[in-house]
């Protein structure tokens, strides 16, 4: 098969990009053809490279002329986008459509439905633009990068498309991480399709166990912002002192910082590359998963299971549905500091209990998120896309010959 994966990066690297790359060599791995289009926000920073990116937020013509040309020249059986926004715009599934090519899409964030891409600001979950065409009331607050303007042509973008109908009749298959992001879309302003949306995890590859023997401190990873749950975190920390390793680096670092100062038992690490961070997963007693929004899925948590480390995680989006509690980890209600200090005492309290939900983590990795298990997926999922384009395809594929 002949896959083209397009993405957007962002400025500052993230998950997104990470599952991109991870997924178009799994790809190549087992001996398909892919290749890659790539655009980058690190090339608007001017106030002119700002105001053109904006405008061509709703259908930007340039790269559409660029995605063109890639079909031309690749000829794919299948698109895969895993980020439009800003620099591509929804204008690749225009020309995907009109050249024939079934186009797959990655739902890694909530855009499509809340500028916010988080369905979280002001301190908690928001779920009241979910059904909105045009989230007003999202500009008054500003929740895109702190701007009106900002935040507006996101509103813009997506709620024109959603009129227009291009999530619904452009977009062959969304693929959504869980259950539970993939319910939340089906009944959301996008309209999609019965059976437009398919469910497929990420994955990871086999990090493995550790044959040192297990510390008694617990690990939290990740961006130190408030829809984490660092403040929760930091709070059942003082209620129930326990050692505990914080690694990341964020706009609460500030605050991470003075608490460790003035906390015996807490270790701040701030960034540290991946290789070190599987070392402290191999090694801890569980992980800590304190997002408090509904997060599409948790990286962090199938890395743990990997190592056969279990996951204490606040019981909302993503992680509610990778952690079953009691069996590879345990639950807390979001944002109770109580709770989390109690769940924490429980694997304190009873070693054989963490250790028997690490073998079962472990076993959770290995059934569920191993990268030959989502090849499978993911190759089933593309299939279904071409199926579902010659359905209401035309006869006669558009190739450079009936182009030039």
């Amino acid at each position: 098969m002949r896959i083209l994966i397009i993405h957007n990066y962002y400025k500052q690297a993230g998950g997104e990009d990470t599952v991109f790359h991870a997924e178009a060599a799994l790809l190549q791995e087992h001996g398909h053809q892919v290749e890659k289009l790539t655009f980058s926000n690190n090339e608007v920073n001017s106030l002119p490279e700002k105001l053109k990116a904006a405008l061509g937020v709703v259908y930007n013509p340039g790269s559409a002329k660029l995605v063109e040309e890639r079909i031309k020249a690749f000829q794919p059986d299948v698109i895969h986008v895993h980020n439009f926004f800003p620099l591509l715009s929804p204008a690749v599934f225009y020309v995907a459509n009109r050249m024939q090519v079934p186009i797959v899409m990655t739902l890694h964030n909530y855009r499509l439905v809340c500028p916010s891409a988080l369905l979280y600001y002001n301190g908690k979950v928001q779920l009241e633009n979910l059904r909105k065409t045009f989230p007003l009331g999202a500009i008054r607050q500003k929740v895109y990068r702190d701007s009106a303007v900002q935040t507006a042509s996101v509103v813009l973008t997506t709620g024109m498309h959603k009129l227009l109908g291009t999530w619904k009749s452009k977009v062959d298959k969304f693929i959504a991480l869980t259950p539970g992001a993939a319910d939340l879309f089906r009944k959301s302003s996008l309209k999609l399709r019965p059976g437009q949306v398919a469910v497929k995890p990420n994955f990871t590859q086999d990090i493995g166990i550790s044959r040192a023997e297990r510390e008694d401190y617990f690990l939290y990873v990740g961006r130190l912002t408030p829809e984490k749950g660092i403040e929760t975190l930091l709070k059942a920390h003082e209620l129930n002192p326990f050692p505990l390793k914080v690694v990341g680096d964020g706009p609460l670092r500030g605050r991470v910082e003075e608490y460790a100062a003035a906390h015996a038992g807490i270790d701040y690490l701030g960034f540290q590359n991946r290789e070190q961070v599987l070392e402290h997963l191999k090694r801890a007693r569980g992980l800590i998963f304190s997002s408090e929004w509904l997060e599409t899925f948790g990286m962090t948590i199938i890395e743990a299971f990997s190592t056969g480390t279990p996951v204490i995680a606040a019981n909302i989006g993503g992680a509610a549905q990778l952690v079953e509690d009691g069996v590879n980890g345990l639950h807390y209600s979001p944002g109770n500091a109580e709770e989390l200090a109690e769940r924490v005492h429980t694997l304190i309290q009873y070693p054989r209990v963490a250790t028997r939900m690490g073998v079962i983590a472990r076993q959770s990795y290995e059934v569920r998120y191993t990268p030959e298990a989502n090849y499978h997926v993911l190759l089933s999922i593309y299939e279904d896309a071409i199926r579902t384009k010659k359905k209401k395809a035309p006869a006669t594929k558009v190739t450079e010959a009936n182009h030039s």
